[in-house]
């Protein structure tokens, strides 16, 4: 019986900004409700039931010199090295990010060229059978570009595919909505090779989903909240309570049948490397999947968080949570060879996602 090539991770990267602000640094903040009023409860107040929520103390800002494919060249430069990968023997780059490239005082999307262009360049790839292209999906982008990159292999059209998750929230949120707060910035990157084997490793299966009907608007682009903010710069704004809601609604059953697709049950699943979105929702969607399996666990013991040091940066936080376990850098959470480990992702579309992957 003839061997099947599966997708290998052999790579990671990451960059992680060095500016660290913490939750004592919006004491001063002014926060609006989305009626344009000024909030009456104290910032001390907001920032405690904030972080009990979230778990978030502090998050990463991007240096001012920087922009997103700034991050994301240094996270591709880190995983090529990692996987030992000679550059021009790329065939893809997907760079899913959602904004583009923002300045410091220019708050506007800059998408032209594409960010994965911009990426080849700063790596300076001769190779023009190396294919550049941008991801927009959401948080799930960089889950989404793993998938993708595996039908390229799969399908016997690459070997070889770097994929990045790049993003810069904290340019584009609104600094009157309390929301800011969740908000970070970073970059991870994934080299995905194609491997010979008689077994299944690597990518096992994937699913995803999107629904659009009565979802589609609950994160999406408006004004500030501060009905006397200096200009319409369009922020970044959320429903949280509805999205909480659909969150938990769509999350565990994808990620049952994801788990079943590969003919596997959550007690085969060592780690969960899940979208660090807010603390309190992650710990709720794992438990749903327990529970869909007639299981009470603790969801910690499988699901290493990182959002309580480094915030949502959004498609970035995946990639970056693989490459800390990878390097060891997180404390308790280990992964081995032999082991399947799940990776999921929920975010605005609105769009879902899971892969199942065992590491050879």
């Amino acid at each position: 019986m003839p061997n099947t090539y599966y997708s290998i991770i052999t790579g990671t990267g990451k960059y992680v900004p060095s500016k660290a602000v913490k939750n004592e640094d919006f004491l001063n903040a002014q926060f609006y409700s989305k009626a344009g009023e000024r909030l009456t409860k104290s910032n001390e107040k907001i920032i405690h039931k904030f972080q009990e929520i979230t778990e978030i103390a502090e998050r990463r800002y991007i240096e001012d010199e920087y922009v997103t494919s700034d991050m994301a060249f240094f996270a591709s430069e880190e995983a090529l090295k990692s996987a030992k990968l000679d550059k021009e023997n790329l065939d893809y780059i997907i760079v899913a990010h959602n904004f583009g490239d923002v300045l410091k005082d220019n708050p506007k999307s800059d998408m032209v060229p594409s960010l994965a262009s911009r990426v080849k360049h700063k790596l300076q790839i001769e190779n023009p059978d190396c294919i550049a292209y941008d991801l927009p999906f959401g948080c799930p982008g960089l889950v989404q570009g793993l998938i993708q990159g595996d039908y390229y292999i799969k399908s016997g059209d690459a070997k070889s595919i770097l994929v990045v998750g790049a993003e810069t929230l904290s340019r584009i949120s609104d600094p009157h909505d309390i929301d800011s707060m969740i908000y970070s910035d970073g970059a991870g990157a994934i080299i995905l090779q194609s491997q010979e084997s008689n077994v299944p490793v690597g990518i096992i299966t994937h699913k995803s989903r999107t629904d659009t009907l009565n979802e589609a608007m609950l994160l999406r682009m408006d004004r500030s909240y501060n009905p006397d903010f200096k200009d319409d710069t369009l922020f970044m704004k959320m429903n949280g309570r509805k999205l909480y809601e659909y969150a938990l609604n769509t999350v565990p059953a994808l990620v049952k049948a994801t788990i079943d697709r590969a003919g596997l049950d959550i007690r085969d699943i060592k780690k969960v490397l899940i979208h660090q979105a807010n603390a309190k929702m992650d710990d709720a969607i794992i438990h749903r999947v327990f529970k869909l399996y007639d299981m009470q666990e603790d969801p910690r013991k499988i699901m290493p968080i990182t959002i309580g040091e480094l915030g949502n940066n959004s498609v970035a936080t995946v990639p970056i949570l693989l490459d800390m376990l990878l390097r060891g850098e997180i404390e308790k959470h280990q992964i081995h060879a032999g082991d399947h480990v799940l990776f999921a992702s929920v975010g605005a579309g609105m769009n879902v996602n899971a892969i199942i992957y065992r590491f050879p």
